[in-house]
């Protein structure tokens, strides 16, 4: 490796496993997702005063209808920043239309952030300046809902020169040499590759191009796209993603250097940094969390099916 290993950062990762009706009827709010992914922010904001974001991803949204949102904050208490935001736009919603303060579909619709998919991030700088662009979560959008990639981690990359120019031995022209730019365009090359492959051969089957599109997301492989990517990175990290149409992932690097915890119910599948946070914000034992073995990925498909694949061999 050529060099050092430094600071970390938090993430939290949130996916609620039933309709967003269930948590309104049994907890009594739309705004449960929200509320934890919140608390789990806090409870980490040990590992990181730099900057903060939040990024969420609503499921079978129709076209036309906004289905992702971000929001990022560098201000002094970033975390309470980004909800204060976030609380204003709910409020002011709401404020204009209290007769939908319980119509669900009316607020999935039209209030940002009410998402089945959640991911949050504290960060500690380790590359680039402490500005805005350098918070995470990070973004690569298309048109295409499958090819929508949001990307956030505590990592830092030893080899990032060789990533950028792994980057353009495929053809790519990274907009800036950093380690996050670098890690989500990698990821993002395979996804497109993969995405385009089903394409074809959903097509082949007789399929129009509108019915291919839930096919596309049955069938796509992350663990292998995740392989893929990953071959050539040197580091720590545990990297989280969300797919625009709704898969979710969490890698850990096969030395174990990064932390990373999870836990499952009926509910909700929640992966953090620290053991801690899930703990207290789900009130639960502390031998109900897992720990993420090192070099595998936990990946949460659209339809809620989970599963724990080894994507690198562990060191």
């Amino acid at each position: 490796m050529s060099d050092a290993i430094k600071h970390e950062c938090g993430i939290s990762l949130i996916r609620l496993l039933k309709p967003l009706e269930y948590y309104q009827e049994k907890y009594g709010t739309a705004f449960y997702g929200v509320n934890k992914m919140y608390l789990m922010m806090e409870k980490q904001h040990n590992r990181g005063q730099d900057g903060a974001g939040y990024a969420s991803i609503k499921l079978d949204m129709e076209a036309g209808e906004r289905y992702m949102s971000r929001i990022r904050s560098i201000e002094s208490q970033p975390i309470q920043d980004i909800f204060d935001r976030i609380n204003l736009r709910i409020n002011s919603a709401l404020e204009e239309a209290p007769e939908n303060a319980q119509d669900i579909h009316w607020l999935k619709r039209n209030i940002p952030y009410i998402g089945e998919l959640s991911l949050g991030h504290v960060r500690y700088g380790t590359f680039g300046k402490n500005s805005i662009e350098s918070v995470h979560p990070f973004l690569r959008q298309n048109n295409w809902m499958h090819r929508n990639l949001i990307v956030a981690g505590n990592f830092n990359m030893t080899n990032v020169r060789e990533l950028f120019d792994n980057l353009i031995q495929l053809g790519q022209h990274p907009k800036e040499m950093a380690d996050t730019i670098t890690v989500m365009e990698k990821i993002g090359h395979f996804l497109d590759d993969a995405v385009a492959k089903l394409y074809k051969d959903i097509k082949k089957e007789g399929f129009s191009k509108m019915e291919a599109s839930p096919h596309i997301a049955e069938r796509l492989k992350v663990a292998k796209i995740l392989r893929k990517s990953s071959k050539n990175w040197d580091g720590g990290y545990t990297m989280a993603g969300l797919l625009g149409h709704g898969d979710a992932f969490v890698l850990r690097d096969p030395s174990g250097i990064r932390p990373a915890y999870y836990y499952q119910d009926d509910e909700v599948v929640v992966v953090a940094s620290e053991r801690p946070a899930i703990q207290t914000v789900f009130n639960i034992s502390y031998d109900a969390v897992q720990e993420l073995p090192p070099g595998n990925a936990i990946i949460i498909k659209k339809s809620g099916e989970v599963s724990i694949d080894e994507i690198l061999k562990p060191k």
